[in-house]
């Protein structure tokens, strides 16, 4: 599964607005804003770079003013991490990945189980980007671009579902990537913090799940970022199949 993931990040990384190639990496970028979580790269699978490569790589980063960045599933490309490391790379973070396929996919069974919509106009897009923010303890910030990434997610293949409360407002939702190497990645489960322990991440999970296999994938993966989520996502179906590594290079400290 680690080659099938990386295989995916790769080509995920090539929707990117702008793609940058070099040898043994592709590298992604989003014009109009620095978040490291939508400029970075990806090693293909199998790629045994020289320090030369990886010094290209940084080039590329440095030149749009940008901190050099990397996720990749380590054992899809075992000759990266040290040529990173040697370069001055650290670790921002190593996430177990879960995988779900259509033999292990479990729905939510009781009645009571929140309603699970698809958003459909700019309001809904914009109100479930805001959702996601407050969920994720405003890392970042709602605007009109993260309403429109949604969109397209939804318009290039993938998909987006978000539950509604009481009061008829968004509180939690989620997104997932277009296919890819027949598998897809799961994203940005968010809950507004007084709507948690209500059922919310995990009828979206198992929405989303559904729907990407409805569509033709072989399986849909995601990471999670505690023991209460993976349980989340294991009653779903998930299970564990590998780690991705996050790495970035520090800036340079001036004198």
């Amino acid at each position: 599964m680690d080659i099938q993931v990386q295989r995916f990040a790769a080509t995920n990384l090539r929707r990117r607005p702008v793609v940058v190639e070099t040898d043994g990496f592709v590298a992604g970028f989003t014009p109009g804003t620095d978040n490291p979580y939508l400029n970075y790269a990806t090693p293909l699978p199998g790629a045994e770079p020289t320090e030369r490569d990886v010094a290209a790589l940084i080039g590329i980063f440095r030149e749009r003013g940008l901190l050099p960045r990397l996720e990749f599933a380590p054992q899809a490309a075992p000759s990266v991490e040290p040529v990173l490391r040697a370069a001055g790379f650290g670790t921002e973070a190593v996430h177990e990945y879960l995988v779900c396929t259509p033999h292990t996919l479990i729905l939510p069974q009781s009645a009571d189980s929140p309603r699970v919509e698809s958003p459909t106009t700019d309001e809904e897009f914009a109100e479930l980007d805001a959702a996601l923010a407050e969920a994720f303890g405003d890392v970042f910030a709602p605007s009109a671009q993260g309403a429109a990434r949604l969109r397209r997610t939804q318009q290039s293949g993938g998909a987006v579902r978000f539950v509604r409360g009481p009061q008829g407002g968004i509180v939690g939702g989620a997104s997932c990537s277009p296919t890819a190497e027949d598998t897809a990645e799961l994203s940005g489960v968010g809950t507004r913090p007084a709507y948690r322990g209500r059922g919310v991440a995990a009828a979206v999970t198992a929405a989303l799940t559904e729907a990407m296999f409805t569509q033709g994938a072989g399986s849909v993966w995601l990471e999670y970022s505690g023991e209460g989520s993976r349980r989340v996502y294991e009653r779903a179906g998930y299970r564990p199949q590998g780690t991705r590594l996050y790495l970035f290079l520090p800036p340079v400290e001036q004198p």
